[in-house]
């Protein structure tokens, strides 16, 4: 089989598992460009953004430090907070990686929530080759989102109408997120434990600087209590 046979009979079988995400991100990303547009950036930015940062709800974090003092520890520590999930991912894609070439430093790059779910969870046809399965996968993913965020900060420039209120999109995304992974979990420590850190920081730092000190506590004692956790939610 020819080497650009493979690559497409590959894209042909990444396809089908990144159609669902494909709904989601789109309009996720339309609120995220028009999210943008109402802060006051062109459609350049929340563009520019999902191509090359491509971090989902940090992207919307970072809307907010892009309009913040400069600061730049604080944005480190919170892009650190907000993305440590992915240190597991990488540590968990260490193998499915291997063999991959050049392709890797993408699927490095491009690796999110969703990539890592289909990526890790899904083994590439028979006859088709696994790096260029995984990296169509992450790809796709990072299309659907720059097709939206490019949709939504364009529609945002366009169209006039009442942005009121459209800063809770950021709320509403982490409010969904938290839900989906309650309903996921038999047991709720560690949602508990996080937003019991998170309450008691709030009401030592107060509402405008609580949020790293909160997510470095929530580390630290998830970190500390990881093993305690396994056993309970093994034994449920």
């Amino acid at each position: 089989m020819k080497k650009r046979d493979q690559v497409w009979d590959a894209f042909l079988a990444a396809v089908p598992y990144t159609i669902p995400i494909f709904a989601g991100f789109l309009f996720l990303g339309i609120a995220y460009g028009i999210y943008m547009n109402s802060l006051g950036f062109s459609a350049v930015y929340p563009i520019l953004m999902s191509l090359f940062i491509f971090a989902g709800s940090m992207e919307f974090v970072a809307a907010n430090l892009l309009l913040a003092g400069f600061n730049p520890m604080n944005a480190l520590f919170l892009t650190l907070m907000v993305n440590a999930r992915h240190l597991f991912y990488g540590l968990s894609m260490l193998d499915r990686y291997k063999g991959t070439g050049k392709k890797k430093f993408y699927l490095i790059y491009g690796l999110c929530d969703e990539s890592f779910s289909i990526n890790y969870t899904v083994d590439a046809p028979k006859e088709i080759d696994k790096g260029w399965f995984m990296f169509f996968v992450t790809l796709l993913n990072q299309l659907y989102w720059v097709m939206g965020a490019a949709i939504g900060g364009v529609f945002g420039s366009l169209v006039q109408f009442n942005t009121e209120g459209l800063e809770f999109v950021m709320t509403a995304l982490f409010v969904v997120i938290f839900i989906e992974q309650w309903m996921k979990e038999k047991k709720h420590h560690s949602a508990l434990a996080g937003l019991g850190l998170s309450a008691v920081s709030l009401m030592i730092f107060g509402g405008s600087d609580f949020i790293i000190p909160a997510m470095m506590a929530i580390l630290g004692v998830l970190s500390v209590l990881r093993k305690p956790l396994e056993k309970m939610e093994a034994a449920a």
